[in-house]
């Protein structure tokens, strides 16, 4: 029988990506913890951990049975936290994995407000638009733009990529004209992620169904910050993701540009390691995400 004291550990480690670490945490000496991990292995004859001198790297067996085991060992932590406490208020550090603009939309008085609500919970956000590494980074719950490709975990759209689309401000408009068609838009110069050869695909749907067109212009950025700013300054038409498209919008710092067209998969969706026994704290800020999203006052994407 599996000895659910080791299974605890496995999980430990992986949370601290180090022997080291998740044996001071554990408080027992990191040799007994290798070997208690090396038992646990040769009694499911696979290996969960490849270790080298500078990192430990999950298996795919041991990355799969981290993502069956950490909801359950999470749960039983919590369990008896609520025991210790007398209640089931969320508490601890949650771990939040964004695109660098989100709180371009996300008002961090919602943030103030959810700490104040739960005085015992601790948020680190690690924003940035390269995607992060659940496992390896410790992410509890990560915010990303486009289709959900991860397997493995679980994931829920919160935004739909329904949106005003491709933007431009008023002094290109009056400078360059209005693209009439997608065509038009390569006589136009475009704000485009960066791409080799400074050429990209932009994916549509407009009214025959899914559409491409083929854009260039003479600057590109890896992230929406620099598109959208480039926008704003007159340097092209710009397709950006729905939320920031639409406050710009509503500012009249940009205009729509053939808004019979909206982008494919800019929604922004919510993803995390498992649906069971996720952590209490988890589970109220991703309420609080959908919540806020959701609401009249918050920047909805148009339907």
């Amino acid at each position: 029988m599996l000895d659910l004291n080791d299974i605890a550990m496995f999980v430990q480690v992986v949370r601290c990506g180090s022997f080291a670490e998740a044996a001071r945490r554990l408080g027992m000496p990191p040799n007994t913890l290798s070997r208690r991990i090396q038992q646990l292995e040769a009694h499911l004859g696979t290996r969960l951990l490849q270790r080298s001198t500078r990192k430990l790297t999950l298996t795919s067996a041991g990355q799969g049975f981290h993502e069956r085991c950490v909801g359950a060992v999470d749960g039983l932590l919590e369990a008896g936290q609520a025991l210790v406490t007398g209640s089931n208020e969320p508490s601890g550090l949650v771990r939040v994995a964004a695109p660098a603009d989100f709180f371009d939309f996300f008002q961090m008085e919602w943030v103030s407000g959810f700490l104040a609500a739960h005085p015992r919970v601790r948020l680190d956000f690690v924003l940035s638009d390269a995607k992060a590494d659940l496992i390896a980074e410790q992410i509890d719950v990560a915010f990303r733009g486009g289709p959900l490709r991860d397997s493995g975990f679980v994931g829920r759209q919160i935004l739909d990529p329904r949106s005003v689309g491709m933007v431009a401000s008023p002094a290109y408009i009056a400078a360059r004209g209005t693209p009439r068609t997608l065509q038009d838009l390569t006589d136009h110069d475009c704000v485009i992620s960066a791409q080799p050869g400074g050429h990209a695909t932009w994916r549509l749907v407009g009214p025959e169904g899914e559409e491409e067109v083929q854009v260039a212009g003479r600057f590109s950025g890896n992230t929406a910050q620099a598109l959208r700013k480039a926008a704003v300054a007159g340097l092209g038409i710009a397709l950006l993701p729905p939320v920031m498209a639409r406050l710009e919008v509503e500012t009249g710092a940009l205009i729509p540009v053939l808004p019979q067209y909206q982008p494919k998969g800019y929604g922004l969706n919510v993803l995390y390691p498992s649906r069971r026994q996720l952590p209490p704290a988890v589970s109220a800020f991703i309420g609080l995400v959908i919540q806020k999203m959701n609401t009249a006052d918050s920047p909805q994407v148009p339907q």
